[in-house]
């Protein structure tokens, strides 16, 4: 998880109208970068400037939407900038959060039905599947191997958006190690709901059904939205991830699916998750053995 720089530039301050403060922490997705807009965000939501609407920190930046009549613009400016400037050694600070176990199904046929009627004209390959596809550009001998690497270090949820409830993952690996797929050639018009799929860089869990572009490698196996709050882990949102979770993901037989299918019906169903504390300087310095201490706070759970 090489990082680009020790320090981060200073952000770039934009506004988007009378209602948004638009705060560009770096051009591009890195750790550094993710942890400096979480770092930004939280403690400007713990600041409770009168007049904040909402904050939604991305990938690479953060989106501050405020009430000109209650909070003047210059104010909030000076606020996140403030900030700012007290994280220039952000990479020693400490995220409290959580690692959630997520149970997929891989190589399931929900997936494989809806990539084989998006293929020619879609697809770089055709005539395969996307994770035979994915095995290959990464330069893995088979699909077996790429599920391996997709499964056995956690991943950060960077931000959560572009549909409801979708998280964008960032794998906690060094950069050389990191799983690159291309999206489609041509978005699908159909995706399964809960589909594990990957873009680029980002890893993802598609909370719902609909369009898509990424390539498919399974199914989680229990919900990430719920608008009726119907499971215990979404009593108090009907969003499941938020922005600084950790992911680990668990391959599971159709059998340990099903039985998760009965878990969801009967109301009992429940993640496996455990509160941590996520050190970005440790992460940088000893990536794996790092993300082994992480996981272990998974056992016996």
């Amino acid at each position: 998880m090489t990082t680009e720089a020790a320090v981060l530039p200073g952000a770039r301050y934009t506004w988007g109208g009378d209602e948004f403060l638009f705060v560009e922490v770096s051009e591009a997705m890195s750790l550094p970068a993710n942890f400096k807009v979480m770092s930004i965000a939280g403690r400007l939501s713990d600041a409770g400037l009168p007049g904040i609407v909402d904050i939604c920190p991305a990938n690479a930046s953060l989106l501050v939407r405020f009430d000109p009549d209650v909070l003047p613009p210059e104010q909030l400016e000076t606020a996140v900038r403030d900030i700012e400037r007290d994280l220039t050694s952000h990479q020693e600070r400490a995220l409290e959060t959580r690692i959630v176990e997520v149970p997929v199904w891989y190589e399931d046929p929900f997936t494989a039905e809806v990539a084989q009627r998006f293929r020619e004209g879609f697809h770089q390959e055709p005539e395969g599947s996307d994770i035979d596809y994915a095995a290959k550009v990464n330069h893995l001998k088979d699909a077996a191997e790429f599920i391996q690497r997709h499964h056995e270090q956690p991943w950060l949820v960077s931000m959560v958006g572009f549909v409801a409830g979708l998280p964008f993952l960032f794998q906690l690996v060094d950069r050389d190690k990191q799983l690159e797929v291309p999206k489609y050639l041509s978005p699908r018009t159909d995706t399964p709901k809960l589909t594990v799929g990957h873009g680029g860089c980002f890893g993802c869990i598609y909370s719902v059904r609909g369009a898509g572009g990424y390539q498919m490698f399974g199914v989680a196996a229990a919900p990430i939205f719920d608008p009726d709050q119907a499971l215990a882990d979404f009593k108090d949102f009907m969003v499941f991830f938020r922005p600084g979770d950790i992911v680990k993901f668990k391959p599971v037989t159709e059998a340990e699916y099903n039985a998760i299918q009965a878990e969801i019906s009967a109301g009992t169903f429940r993640y496996r998750q455990a509160p941590v504390t996520f050190e970005l300087s440790r992460a940088l310095a000893d990536p794996e053995g790092y993300n082994r201490e992480l996981m272990e706070a998974l056992n016996g759970i």
